[in-house]
């Protein structure tokens, strides 16, 4: 039996997605971008991907849309890109708590002679606006903050954000890392200032392997990739068929699953997030209540250990996570919850539970008859026994 409930990390690959890629793994394999009649459905394939992928994002036009590999490839492709095409501006702005795929990219541009000022959360995670507005200056060439928190769930209000960067140097690009984001609310981005948006096929219910990104029609960058004429230019290398296929799919599912997504996964998440907080003393919510996306939650346990929580959950089945997949392994605090200023007492025992419209009411059932007793038997170990026993008697 298995629990999974780091839907964050990644998602379970719908059937309907899996049933639209597999004719184009067995017969219609065709490039392309070939001459022959035999291209012509894998080449009418992707085309209906790009306008399912036009419509998910709520852009103009199927031009504004280009085939990644994933959502990190879309990043670096829109960050450099915006940079190589405003060489004589080195000013960057970006927040503290960036997926490491952004995160690390500005980290080796300061290397490089770029000036980037990293702006701070507030103790919900939620973004610090005014800190924004006074660093945008002629100088800034790119605004880049993520939608939604890969491991708080909360949300940055980047329709404001956008009027606000527009208002300061109407110069100045937006990228929206949107991975987060991506099948957990509505887009609309013709509406917005949003320049550039990268989104992950695997975070709602299409394969690993597959990304997108949004270039907003008036906005020129180079490519990344550069070989052939793939993607009108923008992304070099042999179109991946079933891939694409399957994100469009996926893209189109999300679409029509947001109201469930919005109720009933919300709902389920509630149920867990009320029921760990009730049941168990030393359990605290490391997020804003209302503003983020409905499917996250992300509880600190305090005096106890992270790593030794998960271990003990994977043992009966359920898979949980400490922060970030992509920053699995590292003996440090999550960056996240340092720039919210989370105490220490539960900086290290904080866990990330996220669902899916897979998620059933049974899974969330067995979790929270589950969870409490492996708590209560880690918190055992703890060596902060007062401190444990002055929190039990004062809640």
């Amino acid at each position: 039996m298995v629990i999974y409930l780091d839907n964050n990390a990644t998602t379970k690959v719908d059937k309907r997605v899996l049933e639209a890629m597999l004719p184009y793994l067995e017969e219609d394999y065709a490039n392309p971008s070939s001459m022959y009649q035999f291209s012509v459905k894998p080449a009418k394939a992707i085309a209906q991907a790009r306008a399912q992928m036009k419509d998910f994002f709520g852009a103009k036009s199927e031009r504004e849309v280009i085939f990644t590999s994933c959502g990190s490839e879309s990043a670096n492709t829109a960050i450099k890109g915006v940079l190589a095409t405003n060489k004589n501006k080195k000013h960057i702005i970006t927040t503290k708590v960036e997926h490491p795929c952004v995160l690390n990219v500005y980290k080796t541009l300061e290397k490089q002679g770029y000036r980037v000022d990293y702006i701070g959360v507030k103790s919900n995670g939620e973004l610090e606006l005014e800190e924004l507005k006074e660093k945008i200056d002629d100088d800034t060439a790119l605004v880049s903050v993520m939608w939604a928190n890969n491991e708080t769930g909360v949300l940055f209000p980047v329709e404001e954000i956008g009027e606000i960067i527009k208002s300061k140097n109407p110069n100045t690009k937006f990228f929206v890392d949107a991975v987060q984001a991506s099948g957990k609310i509505d887009f609309d981005l013709k509406s917005t200032n949003i320049d550039l948006l990268s989104v992950s096929g695997h975070k709602f219910h299409a394969p690993k392997g597959i990304g997108a990104l949004y270039v907003k029609s008036n906005v020129i960058i180079p490519p990344l990739i550069i070989g052939g004429h793939q993607e009108r230019g923008q992304r070099a290398g042999t179109e991946n068929v079933p891939y694409i296929v399957g994100m469009g799919v996926a893209a189109e599912l999300a679409k029509e699953s947001l109201k469930y997504e919005v109720t009933e996964i919300k709902r389920l998440r509630d149920k867990l997030e009320t029921g760990i907080l009730k049941r168990v003393f030393n359990a605290r919510l490391n997020s804003s209540i209302s503003n983020r996306v409905p499917n996250t939650t992300n509880i600190g346990f305090e005096y106890i250990e992270g790593e030794l929580i998960l271990l003990h959950l994977s043992d009966i089945g359920i898979c949980a996570s400490s922060g970030s997949a992509c920053t699995s392994g590292s003996l440090e605090p999550s960056h996240v919850l340092r720039a919210m200023g989370v105490p220490f007492t539960s900086l290290h025992g904080s866990i990330r539970f996220s669902l899916s419209r897979f998620t059933t009411e049974d899974e969330i059932d067995y979790t929270l008859e589950k969870l409490p007793n492996v708590i209560e038997e880690i918190t055992k170990l703890s060596p902060y026994q007062d401190e444990l026993e002055h929190l039990r008697s004062s809640k």
